[in-house]
């Protein structure tokens, strides 16, 4: 008998009425017949909820308690889940990560998967005809302490365990078709996607597009685990997700992704020599604290100016530590921006098509939109704009490479 492993966001189990639905759907599965394994987000809303808790303990909540917090918002649905599914018929049983077998590093509120060690229990209850629900975003250090995986964690959890358990199929299952050209929100003529390659939905993830975490997509490329992208809201055929085929570059842009809440960091007139900027991403790294684009200027005068993009929420974390390197060096003032946002067109036909980059900035050019940074890979360009003319962007870019007609 085949195994599937489904995962439910938290949009699909957001009310008990849909927790019901899913309920249904897993069971129906089962019946085909497979063997089901499920991983389970928090209810929408609950992450939040238990945030908002902790703020209004203490300002500066510590990783390891904030871990045990949050925890529990998807061993709520996750015992939910296997109610609703016992109540019709089924037979269910619920795990939390650890007791799955989810190893990681002791880095909390966004550790990552240190080995996947899928308890023997989990293959017994599936001989037993038993569906298994296991709480997403979620694991456990070496040493017993409680961590959770950053946003989005149920989709690495759903990934991990298909790769442990050598699942047949695995099915991301959330609130939209599929992977889209664009978020439709922002471009109504947003086409889905029917097939993808890892490298291309790791760059749209990477680069703002909400429906897989990025890590996730990592770990599927790595340990090439295909995976299907579709709503729980629906029987409508999905986003296949796979490893890289003949025929894929035909398409030269396969979509466009907006990251906003982003911020500019300058750093003016570091010296410019050996170690500066090593002593200065050093100091970043140190507080964790994910840097994206990187870009230096022209040295003038034996001095530089150094430029990076980062989450606008991380810009209050790093502020002492680095003008403490900024000092060290013998740098300039440390200037920040934030209102910003990143625009990012993916495709692995860019690798074999000239004018890409073109056709973006006059698209752009077009519409009066100024340009700040720029950043290239072999399958995307991304551009800094105003964060308020990042829908225009979005817009005309997508219909400068007809993405519409998909």
């Amino acid at each position: 008998m085949s195994l599937i492993v489904q995962k439910y966001g938290g949009t699909s189990v957001s009310t008990p009425q849909r927790i019901k639905k899913v309920a249904r759907h897993i069971l129906e599965t089962q019946r085909t017949p497979h063997s089901v394994v499920a991983v389970v987000s928090a209810m929408s809303g609950a992450t939040n909820s238990l945030i908002q808790l902790a703020r209004e303990i203490t300002g500066y909540p510590t990783g390891r308690e904030m871990d045990a917090l949050l925890a529990t918002g998807e061993q709520v649905a996750t015992a939910l889940t296997a109610m609703a599914i016992n109540a019709i018929g089924g037979n269910a049983v619920p795990l939390t990560g650890w007791q799955a077998g989810i190893v990681t590093d002791s880095i909390h509120t966004r550790a990552r998967i240190y080995d996947i060690l899928p308890h023997n229990q989990i293959h017994e209850y599936l001989q037993r005809d038993t569906i298994v629900i296991i709480a997403g975003f979620q694991g456990q250090t070496p040493s017993g302490q409680i961590t959770t995986l950053g946003r989005g964690g149920s989709d690495l959890t759903a990934i991990a365990i298909s790769s442990a358990l050598k699942a047949d199929n695995c099915e991301i299952y959330t609130d939209v078709d599929g992977v889209f050209t664009c978020d439709p929100r922002i471009v109504s003529e947003a086409q889905k996607i029917g097939v993808i390659s890892y490298d291309e939905l790791l760059e749209m993830a990477s680069s703002g597009s909400k429906v897989m975490q990025s890590r996730s997509v990592e770990f599927a490329k790595k340990f090439n685990v295909p995976f299907e992208v579709r709503s729980s809201l629906n029987n409508n055929r999905g986003t296949i997700v796979k490893e890289e085929t003949a025929g894929m570059e035909d398409v030269v842009v396969r979509g466009i992704s907006i990251e906003k809440n982003q911020a500019k960091v300058t750093i003016c007139q570091v010296p410019d020599c050996p170690g500066s900027a090593s002593h200065i991403f050093h100091t970043l790294a140190a507080t964790n604290i994910v840097v994206d684009i990187i870009i230096q200027n022209v040295s003038v005068a034996g001095t530089t100016d150094i430029s990076f993009t980062m989450n606008k929420e991380d810009l209050e974390k790093i502020g002492p530590a680095l003008e403490s390197a900024a000092s060290s060096i013998g740098a300039g003032k440390i200037v920040k921006h934030d209102g910003i946002a990143k625009l990012s067109v993916v495709g692995i036909g860019m690798r074999s098509h000239s004018g890409v980059a073109a056709k973006l900035f006059e698209s752009l050019s077009q519409g009066s939109i100024n340009i700040q940074m720029i950043s290239t890979s072999e399958i995307k360009i991304a551009v800094i704009i105003d964060e308020e003319l990042a829908a225009k962007a979005a817009c005309l870019v997508h219909s400068a490479f007809n993405l519409e007609k998909n």
